[in-house]
């Protein structure tokens, strides 16, 4: 474990504005800068905080609550007599910030699926360079339980994320992968109720679900990225009818009634 001496890190003298939130943001930026130049990396020691608090000008309870902020998403950990060390964050705290930002956001899952289709499209052409053997029959795993699970809501939700998720795996990119499983919750409720959706629909469209999945596979496997983008754009494009069919639903419902009634009256006129 190696302990980051203060000759390494840059000298910051600017006196502290008095705002208590100005020197919490400095602490991070300052941390965060030395995360992405290579400065501290994962393992290595913090210096104390009442060197970190002269050295950025702030005050040491500043510094303090920055740290437990910065440990609370994994950042770093504050161990007893050993003092701050940097850690690899764990993805998935991302994600839960990640959907609980975006909890009260009218229609947050159009635009989260907005975002899934730039970030999956290119996956797709990624994986039909870079896909391995094991991504290959992870793919082929998923496909065989979504087959399996046509008439179970929540199975054939799950299939269907582990499907695309293995796609976006296959694509050997970390950045899209990370950013990918940031929208892990949002995602799976998506695929969950597009597959409530689907189950009112007949046999017809289940079947087009497993034969898209299955055309999605076997453009991967030829290395086809064009085909494969436009296979991908297709099978989302029955998502975006189901969630437009969704949002009329509603509408028809509310209709009908009042049509009843409007007829029931010209009857008795």
């Amino acid at each position: 474990m190696t302990r980051i001496p203060a000759a390494t890190a840059p000298s910051i003298t600017r006196p502290e504005t008095g705002a208590e939130g100005s020197g919490f943001a400095k602490v991070f930026g300052f941390l965060r800068e030395q995360l992405l130049e290579g400065k501290i990396r994962n393992g290595d020691r913090l210096l104390p905080e009442r060197e970190l608090a002269l050295q950025l000008g702030v005050s040491r309870p500043i510094v303090r609550e920055a740290l437990r902020a910065m440990s609370m998403l994994g950042v770093v950990e504050i161990r007893e007599r050993v003092g701050t060390v940097v850690c690899q964050p764990d993805i998935s705290v991302l994600g839960d910030v990640f959907a609980f930002s975006l909890a009260q956001v009218p229609d947050v899952i159009d635009d989260v699926m907005q975002a899934r289709i730039a970030l999956e499209c290119q996956a797709i052409r990624l994986a039909c360079q870079r896909a391995t053997a094991t991504d290959i029959e992870r793919m082929r795993e998923a496909l065989d339980v979504i087959e399996a699970t046509m008439n179970d809501a929540d199975g054939g939700g799950l299939a269907d994320f582990d499907f695309h998720s293995a796609l976006v795996r296959a694509s050997r990119s970390d950045t899209i992968v990370q950013l990918y499983a940031a929208m892990a919750t949002l995602l799976t409720r998506s695929h969950r109720d597009r597959r409530r959706a689907v189950g009112g629909q007949g046999d017809a469209i289940k079947r087009t679900v497993v034969e898209d999945h299955r055309r999605l596979l076997e453009v991967i496997i030829a290395g086809d990225a064009d085909a494969a983008d436009l296979a991908l754009r297709r099978h989302f494009h029955i998502g975006d009818e189901l969630r437009r069919q969704k949002a009329l639903a509603p509408a028809k419902t509310a209709a009908a009634p009042a049509a009843k009634t409007r007829k029931s009256k010209e009857e008795t006129s």
